[in-house]
């Protein structure tokens, strides 16, 4: 893969780092829109700590068996869809009706190949039913299946305290009824659950506006406005930005609510690769000099659109090289932070606060209240005449119920405790708490051997297994050990880098970190998912996992240098 910090841009210059190996980047490098305050009192930014992003290459007989395992499963695919279109094996799948056979397809068996033959083998890995909170423990229902994982039946056994890896709970706060909640409760006792209308009808509460109000106050811009849905934020909000005549430059990687929004739109899309400003400066570059495809006019407006951070990769956006290069070429920037508001950063504001870039360099604010606020829906947030835009046009204000006032409450108490209001410090100690957890159980992993994705900040931790079989049978057995984890392969993935995705919450103490840890470790050994070869099982600790050593930011950062090929 390439290397994503391989260059940095200063005010729109590309420079090459490798004459300045081993230092860190000064503020100068990007001084585009960090704080005043910071030029002049010198201090350096959240950004001059170190970010790796380790992307090593597997050996190529894992690649090469991966692809034979797809070639083998698709060529059984072919012969079952053969057998099933003449009756000798039982379809299960959506097909046409006999009499609509002539008329225009309602299901296309070609995109559903995968999932019937591929997918349906290891369904079983997904679709999990929880019956509790999501907190670092949680009980799930056990299922089984009659019909090969076309459909699922429920025990009615439950599996008591396990492990939770896979929620997006990264400040710890979706716990059960606690007396902090008193406010929520108050809530529905006065607006109850529902609201039963549209913003733009009889759907705008006084709760809305309050959370409205402070949220802007939180992430230090003009005004924000609210949403009932994080996805539908995104694939509402984005084809009311742009239009036929304008051009989208969209990260590879982006997430699926950000790639319908940019269709829906009608403007032109055109990706660039992952976190690659090189890559992205080239598209910029080419889009003005050529401008519009057979007319040659020039683009009505240019949007650049990213993640703060990736879902699948864990990765952390190059936003100060973005953002240079956004203010070079005059473009618009869209950054989507619904994994990283409230995850990163000094404040819990996201990678902008991470970055320590000004409010303004960010046009368009995106984000959801699903992960560190424990709540639900999302928010669009930048300047004045930017929302006022959004509260007349947005399709989801318009045609979608508004977002409910236990809903708001929810997020306005996480809210205050994350802002630290009223000598409250718990926001800054669980951001600080995650980031340990962070670190260790990164650093642990790679000690095991295994090959893993994404930043040294990034609560998102992908485990490289590559070949299908390995990917289901690495969630299954963890769940036997009680330990839940999600494992995410193709088409959410490239078709070669199946994984296991670990969430790191601060409500993770460090004994359940080693529990998992223990037995991922003689898992990797078992599957032989191991393919690091600079590194040997970490069955034993190594002296420098100890409390004092993960204060120490450079400590960690002394030990995470990777070895020299």
């Amino acid at each position: 893969m390439a290397n994503l910090r391989g260059s940095v841009v200063t005010n729109g210059t590309l420079h090459n780092p490798k004459t300045q190996q081993h230092k860190w980047q000064s503020t100068d490098c990007v001084k585009n829109g960090i704080p005043k305050e910071a030029q002049q009192n010198r201090k350096p930014p959240f950004c001059d700590k170190p970010i790796f992003e380790s992307y090593p290459e597997p050996p190529l007989y894992v690649l090469v068996l991966t692809y034979m395992g797809y070639g083998i499963g698709t060529l059984f695919g072919y012969l079952r869809d053969f057998m099933r279109s003449w009756g000798m094996e039982k379809c299960n799948a959506a097909v046409e009706r006999e009499e609509q056979k002539d008329f225009v397809p309602l299901y296309q068996d070609f995109e559903n190949f995968y999932k019937r033959n591929l997918y349906m083998r290891i369904r079983d890995s997904w679709n999990h039913t929880i019956c509790s909170p999501p907190g670092p423990y949680f009980d799930i229902m056990e299922k089984v299946s009659d019909d090969y994982n076309w459909t699922f039946r429920h025990t009615g056994r439950v599996f008591k305290d396990v492990v939770n890896m896979g929620s997006y709970n990264y400040l710890g706060l979706a716990v059960k009824y606690d007396e902090s909640m008193n406010t929520v409760k108050d809530t529905l006792e006065k607006y109850g659950v529902g609201v039963t209308s549209t913003r733009h009808e009889m759907g705008t509460l006084d709760k809305h506006k309050e959370l409205e109000d402070l949220f802007a106050k939180f992430l230090n811009v003009e005004a924000v406005m609210i949403f009932g849905m994080g996805f539908a934020t995104n694939s509402m909000n984005i084809p009311i930005l742009v239009g036929k005549g304008c051009l989208i430059l969209s990260d590879e990687f982006n997430h699926t609510s950000i790639i319908l929004g940019a269709r829906l739109s009608g403007a032109t899309i055109r990706p660039f690769k992952h976190n690659n400003v090189q890559s992205l400066e080239k598209l910029l570059r080419e889009s003005i000099i050529n401008g519009q495809p057979r007319t040659g006019r020039a683009w009505k407006k240019i949007l650049i659109l990213v993640e703060g951070i990736y879902s699948m990769e864990g990765s952390i956006v190059n936003l100060p090289q973005i953002v240079a290069l956004k203010k070079k070429y005059k473009a618009y920037l869209y950054l989507d932070e619904a994994h990283s508001i409230g995850a990163v950063g000094p404040n819990c504001q996201g990678v902008r606060d991470f970055f320590g870039l000004a409010p303004e360099d960010v046009d368009v604010y995106m984000g959801t209240f699903t992960k560190s606020f424990a709540a639900s829906g999302g928010y669009i947030a930048g300047k004045k005449e930017l929302v006022d835009y959004v509260r007349i046009h947005s399709h989801s204000a318009t045609y979608a119920t508004s977002m409910s006032p236990v809903i708001a409450e929810q997020i306005i108490r996480s809210l205050k405790l994350i802002m630290g209001e009223n000598g409250n410090l718990g926001g800054r100690q669980r951001v600080q708490q995650l980031t340990k957890n962070i670190k260790y159980f990164r650093q642990r992993l790679k000690e095991m051997g295994f090959i893993i994705y994404g930043d040294d900040y990034s609560p998102i931790i992908p485990v490289l297994l590559y070949m299908p079989a390995k990917v289901s049978a690495f969630g299954r057995y963890l769940l036997k050990k009680k330990i839940a984890v999600v494992v995410v392969g193709f088409p959410a993935t490239s078709l070669a880098e199946g994984r296991a995705r670990f969430c790191i919450s601060s409500a993770h103490t460090r004994e359940m970190l080693d529990e998992v840890l223990e037995v991922v470790d003689k898992l990797g050994d078992l599957l032989n998912v191991k393919y690091f070869p600079f590194k040997k099982s970490g069955h034993s600790a190594p002296a420098l996992y100890n409390e004092k050593s993960f204060d120490n930011e450079a400590s960690f950062d002394e030990m995470n240098v990777q070895p020299e090929a």
